[in-house]
């Protein structure tokens, strides 16, 4: 059995995260990290040879976190304590981020660069309603939304989302081979594309929406197939 449990990285929920592992037991649980940011999220030191593109990513995130009464990457540690405490296996499934950063910025256009940079300043000033407003966005029409992502920044799309939900899924698929169960917590925007990558295994799942408007320990998930989602991306 496969978990998708689709999570932001800037909101306050935790305590959600840590019910759905709890509640679920699985073999192993997967976390979107790299063995590089698992440990600089388990051992926080200051930054070195870190992309600029990352690091101004990380400081939106962080600014948006604090909005939101949260610290960028506690869903994941809360993933990774929920792990230890039901005895489950920990996978780290997320491609190298200084690779991915390297490919991306080789492959984009001066116009994806510069358009890229843009949308940085704006991130780095965006109110808490922006952030919101964006994301009632993304919830009502998650497809449409990354299809336009897509049209203004075609390489970010296939770098950092594409590329990285075969990785993922792949990832999954493998692990969910040898171990009866598998929870894997990843972006919300991985969530449609890594189920597409499934090969139609089953796989019961839990979205941002739902996390954000349950209260902790009352989380439920939804049952689709990776043929669903094939059928109507």
């Amino acid at each position: 059995m496969i978990t998708l449990v689709g999570v932001g990285h800037v909101f306050a929920i935790s305590a959600q995260v840590r019910d759905v592992v709890r509640s679920r037991r699985p073999e192993v649980v997967c976390i979107e990290l790299d063995p590089a940011r698992y440990h600089a999220l388990m051992n926080p030191v200051a930054p070195r040879d870190i992309p600029l593109q990352y690091r101004v990513l990380a400081y939106f995130q962080k600014r948006m976190a604090g909005k939101f009464g949260t610290e960028v990457g506690d869903e994941m540690l809360a993933a990774v304590d929920a792990a230890k405490e039901v005895g489950a296996k920990l996978a780290l499934i997320d491609m190298d981020a200084s690779r991915v950063f390297a490919t991306l910025w080789k492959r984009m256009s001066v116009r994806e660069k510069l358009h890229l940079m843009g949308g940085a300043l704006v991130g780095l000033v965006a109110s808490k309603g922006f952030v919101e407003k964006e994301l009632d966005k993304y919830e009502n029409a998650s497809d449409h939304y990354i299809e336009l992502m897509g049209e203004g920044y075609p390489t970010v799309k296939e770098v950092l989302i594409d590329d990285r939900n075969k990785f993922m899924a792949d990832r999954i698929s493998e692990l969910a081979s040898k171990h009866a169960s598998v929870l894997a917590v990843v972006g919300d925007g991985h969530v449609p594309g890594i189920l597409a990558n499934l090969g139609g295994a089953e796989a019961e799942v839990v979205r941002l929406k739902d996390l954000r408007k349950e209260p902790a320990q009352a989380v439920s998930g939804s049952e689709f197939s990776a043929s669903f989602w094939i059928r109507d991306q």
